[in-house]
């Protein structure tokens, strides 16, 4: 089997670097073969010099925050310098390759983005409920729990059945899918609404 990192060229890795104005697609294709083959840290700063700004353009336009564009450089770059030996020269140019790890770096923010929105809404809900739960002593009280089986009881059965288990029997949203025969991501979907409606719901009646 022919080692992936020798599909570069090896005197084109030998070659000293050329100006970017010259011949950027050229210099940046040797360029990542350096980093491939070498670990050549001049050659990856070259290659960062050109495309972080560009990434860091794109992180903005996709997510409206400087931070979360700045890590999204950072992901992508660094992805670049540990998996350079997956790059094939002669499948395409080094901007499409180094373009195509920031989409997939980029989808992947936007994933993690998406489950926090989902954990904060549960943390937000989720003080409303113990403090209907519980009166000022400490202990149950019925009025409350009956308040409380109302909001619920106002759910679809599929987001009542969803609620009860994540929240008053302790179920990860993984057993509570296994139980319930449905995909994960079923329950996380029936959550989310549910707690919006809730938090909509009980948050009105706590003004």
């Amino acid at each position: 089997m022919v080692d992936q990192v020798s599909r570069c060229d090896p005197h084109v890795v030998a070659r000293t670097n050329k100006s970017m104005e010259q011949a950027p697609t050229q210099a940046l294709s040797e360029a990542l073969c350096k980093v491939a083959q070498l670990r050549d840290k001049r050659a990856f700063a070259m290659l960062f010099e050109y495309f972080a700004p560009k990434i860091k353009r794109f992180g903005i336009k996709q997510f409206g925050n400087e931070a979360l564009a700045m890590e999204l450089v950072q992901d992508t770059l660094t992805t670049v310098w540990r998996k350079a030996h997956l790059y094939h020269p002669e499948r395409g140019a080094a901007t499409t390759w180094v373009y195509t790890v920031m989409r997939n770096a980029s989808f992947d923010a936007l994933r993690k983005i998406k489950s926090n929105k989902e954990e904060h809404l549960s943390e937000d809900i989720w003080p409303l409920l113990q403090e209907e739960q519980s009166s000022e002593d400490g202990f149950s009280d019925h009025l409350e729990d009956q308040k409380i089986q109302e909001h619920i009881g106002k759910l679809p059965p599929a987001q009542q059945d969803v609620v009860k288990g994540v929240y008053f029997q302790q179920m990860s949203q993984e057993q509570l899918a296994e139980q319930l025969d449905i995909p994960v991501g079923t329950v996380k979907s029936r959550l989310r609404l549910a707690l919006q409606k809730l938090r909509a719901e009980m948050g009105d009646s706590n003004d």
